[in-house]
Order: C-alpha cells, then structure tokens, then sequence
C-alpha cells in the first residue's frame, strides 16, 4: 500500500511539473509575442511617420508657385519691320512726297539764283540738273534705309533669340525689302553720277 502511495504522489509531482512547465512555455511565448507586436507596431508607426512627413513634403512643395515658362516672343515687332523695309523699298523706286518736294524746292532755288544772263547749259543745271538729284539723293536714303531694315529683320533670331525659327513670310517680305533697297540704292547712284539719265546736251 506504501509502495502505491508514493508511486501516486511521484505521479502527481511530475504532472505538476509538467503543468508548470506547459505555462512556463506558454508565458514565454506569449511574452515573445507581445515583444513583436510592440516591435511592429513601433516599425509601423515610425512607417507612418515617414509617409506624413512625406506627404507635408510634398503639400509644401505643391504650395509653392511655380516659375512661368518665358513667354515666346509673338514675333510681331520682326513683322512690322519686315513691312516697313519692303515699303521704303517701294519708295524708293516710285519717288515719294519727300523726294518731290526737294526736287521742287531744287528747281525753284536754281530759278531764283541763277541769272538770266548765264548761259543755256547753266541754266538747265541750275533748274533741272539739281532738281533731279535731289530726288535722287532721297530715293538712295529710302533705299538704303530698306536695306538696313531688311537686314536687322533677318539678322535678329540670330542675337534676339537663338535656335528659334522665324516665320516664313517674316522672312519673305525682309527679303523683298533687301532686293528693292538694292535695286533703289543702286538706280538712286547712277542717276545722283549722271551715269542713268544724264542732263541733255546744250551743244
């Protein structure tokens, strides 16, 4: 009966230890497992963080203006000089209001200074010959001004904006105010030289 008792009481020892082994086992795991809920939980967090920060980052980013692209220049301004050199290249050739009145202005100045004694050929100098090329020196300087015109219409992308295009007809129109100024300037010399439509001979 001894013998029986203490095998029990061995019996129950050990069960208990079992047990109490069992809730060890049991506690160090479920304390393993609070450890890395709180060790994601602060990774989370810290993730969280970072994703705010970057999101008031980008928030402040967005607030702030940003720079306007430059504005392309509308090319009006190379238009409207493109236009002017072709009409004074057109002045040129047919005579303008300007020229007419020097000429006059010539002509009524070689009446009034030259004596009704001179002679024919002094006379017609003196009223026509000047008269002319006073038409002439101002059909040259429209000339030469639809020249230089022209020029600088052409010549701006170059210093004004490189690398972009003009417009064709921008282009088109300078240089029909280039090839009039030359022709003007070169009609305005031989006609200033007498070369093209010289005096008339007195002899």
């Amino acid at each position: 009966m001894a013998t029986k008792t203490e095998e029990g009481a061995e019996a129950g020892t050990e069960a208990q230890g079992d047990e109490t082994a069992v809730e060890a086992a049991t506690g160090t795991a479920e304390a393993a497992r609070a450890e890395a809920l709180e060790e994601g939980s602060g990774q989370t967090d810290a993730t969280d963080e970072a994703s705010v920060e970057e999101e008031s980052a980008e928030e402040e980013g967005s607030g702030e203006e940003e720079p306007s692209p430059e504005k392309a220049p509308s090319g009006v301004g190379q238009g409207a000089g493109a236009v002017v050199s072709a009409a004074l290249g057109l002045v040129s050739l047919s005579g303008g209001w300007i020229g007419t009145v020097a000429g006059a202005r010539e002509q009524l100045i070689g009446q009034l200074r030259t004596p009704s004694t001179a002679s024919v050929a002094t006379q017609i100098k003196a009223v026509y010959g000047n008269a002319w090329h006073g038409t002439a020196l101002w059909a040259g300087l429209f000339a030469l001004a639809a020249l230089l015109t022209g020029v600088a219409v052409l010549a701006r992308p170059a210093f004004g904006a490189p690398g972009r295009p003009q417009a064709p007809w921008i282009r088109s129109v300078a240089w029909a105010g280039v090839s009039l100024g030359v022709i003007g300037l070169l009609l305005a010399a031989l006609t200033y030289s007498d070369a093209l439509l010289a005096l008339p001979s007195t002899g």
